[in-house]
């Protein structure tokens, strides 16, 4: 793909991110052919933006979540700054369509995991980690009918990333637990909507981090220290509308929490 070609279509994505428009796709010279342009759409979004990339998200990681949007595996997008939130942040919902909470945990990065030749071990990458959060997202897509959209125009669209707020850091011994069956529950204005485990992401969250490292390394972009990947949703997505109060509770891994509203603009300081 043209680098011109990346620049329209990110262009075309961005408009709508930012006006809470959707469209119905991309002109067929701007559909990516493949993951390696895809990823060039979705780097050109970040460019444009003119905001710093802090992380990032792994969508479809789990087998529900895959057959919803009809992949065979996830996809990875870009946390940037001005989407990031603290515990505690108001979210605005006034241009989100998809109006879901998820709810899982965060690694931060210690040290950095830049491409090379061979991929990353699961060991590597966690010795790489420096802390764990508790995290909530509210996803949303820049298409119309995002579960026929198909993969590669799901990563152009940054894999739906939209708001991600990131709880502060735990302060359990966070590498004893068993993070496939560590619980997460989401809380609806006080009332339970979903739960689940870390199954549900990748079987493993710590196999979701690695699969991302790899996908990265695999691009040219790698994973650079101070950066939060978040590796998908434990639970469910749960529906959600402006004035609900959301909390994930991690049990020992603490919780966070964020309150929907109708409009205005969350804010991107205070994160942990």
């Amino acid at each position: 793909m043209p680098t011109a070609h990346a620049t329209q279509a990110a262009t075309l994505l961005w408009r709508a991110w930012q006006a809470g428009e959707r469209l119905s796709g991309l002109p067929g010279a701007l559909q990516p052919a493949d993951r390696v342009q895809a990823y060039a759409i979705q780097a050109e979004i970040e460019r444009l933006s003119g905001q710093v990339r802090t992380g990032w998200k792994i969508a479809a990681t789990s087998v529900a979540g895959q057959a919803h949007i009809g992949v065979n595996g996830p996809l990875a997008g870009r946390l940037l700054a001005h989407r990031v939130c603290g515990a505690g942040a108001s979210v605005p919902l006034a241009a989100n369509m998809m109006r879901v909470a998820e709810a899982g945990f965060a690694f931060r990065m210690a040290q950095p995991l830049l491409p090379r030749s061979y991929p990353y071990s699961m060991t590597e990458v966690m010795a790489a980690v420096g802390s764990v959060h508790p995290a909530l997202e509210f996803p949303d897509s820049r298409y119309r009918d995002f579960v026929r959209t198909g993969a590669l125009r799901l990563i152009a669209n940054n894999a739906c990333a939209d708001w991600f707020v990131l709880g502060d850091a735990i302060h359990v011994p966070w590498r004893t637990y068993d993070l496939v069956a560590h619980r997460v529950t989401l809380r609806r204005n006080g009332t339970i909507a979903q739960a689940g485990i870390g199954a549900n992401m990748l079987g493993d969250p710590q196999v979701a981090l690695t699969w991302l490292v790899n996908e990265l390394t695999a691009h040219g972009m790698g994973l650079q220290a101070g950066e939060v990947v978040t590796t998908g949703t434990c639970i469910v997505p749960a529906a959600i509308a402006p004035g609900d109060r959301i909390m994930a509770d991690s049990g020992d891994f603490s919780c966070v929490d964020a309150t929907m509203l109708e409009a205005g603009h969350a804010p991107a300081s205070n994160v942990p």
